[in-house]
């Protein structure tokens, strides 16, 4: 199974619009760095788009013309993350890019999805919950990663199996573990790890 076509169609997404002006690319820049700080400090929830304007140093009309909403914001700043981890997936050094073996791989893609959860957990509760994480861009594009993995170990019922070795990486699963049962994210990778090293194993000893 050929990794690199399966992912770079989920990656590709629509079609590049035309190319955007300099000044544009620096509002752009701006928003989104204000808008960063500011949600990590409060919340999505927290913050209103006044707010972000006025840390950004742009108009109102100038980020309404380009985000409707806090939410078009959140997703952005989530999607330009997830994009920056796809790209080491994808290109990256093993092994959590191409060349190393399937455990191996899968290890270090729970280990860097732990790493972005911790780091931006206040974006993706905000965004990939429910069912609404199974209409992501991004979780299709895990699940392809994860079942190319699986095809190349001789996983039976991959299927079934991809969604189970992604669920535990939903964010309310996170936040749960690290929040209300005091893990840290050592913990919660190993344990990530063992349960995804340990279905590679059983597949690979028959």
């Amino acid at each position: 199974m050929d990794e690199r076509s399966n992912l770079l169609d989920l990656e590709a997404g629509p079609p590049a619009a035309k190319q955007e002006r300099a000044d544009a690319a620096r509002n752009r820049v701006r928003v989104l760095d204000a808008a960063a700080r500011l949600f990590a400090a409060n919340g999505p929830g927290g913050v209103s788009m006044q707010d972000i304007a006025k840390a950004a140093g742009v108009g109102k009309g100038t980020l309404y013309r380009r985000y409707p909403d806090i939410a078009s914001i959140a997703v952005a700043l989530l999607d330009d993350h997830e994009r920056a981890l796809q790209e080491k997936m994808l290109r990256g050094a093993p092994p959590l890019g191409p060349g190393a073996p399937p455990a191996e791989r899968l290890a270090a893609f729970y280990e860097a999805m732990v790493e972005l959860l911790d780091r931006h957990t206040h974006l993706v509760l905000g965004m990939e919950t429910g069912r609404s994480r199974f209409a992501t861009g991004a979780y299709g594009f895990w699940r392809a990663h994860i079942s190319t993995l699986l095809a190349e170990a001789q996983v039976a019922d991959r299927e079934a199996t991809v969604d189970l070795l992604l669920a535990p990486l939903a964010p309310e699963v996170f936040q749960f573990q690290r929040d209300r049962l005091g893990l840290d994210v050592q913990q919660i990778t190993r344990a990530l790890t063992a349960m995804g090293r340990s279905v590679i194993a059983c597949a690979q000893t028959g």
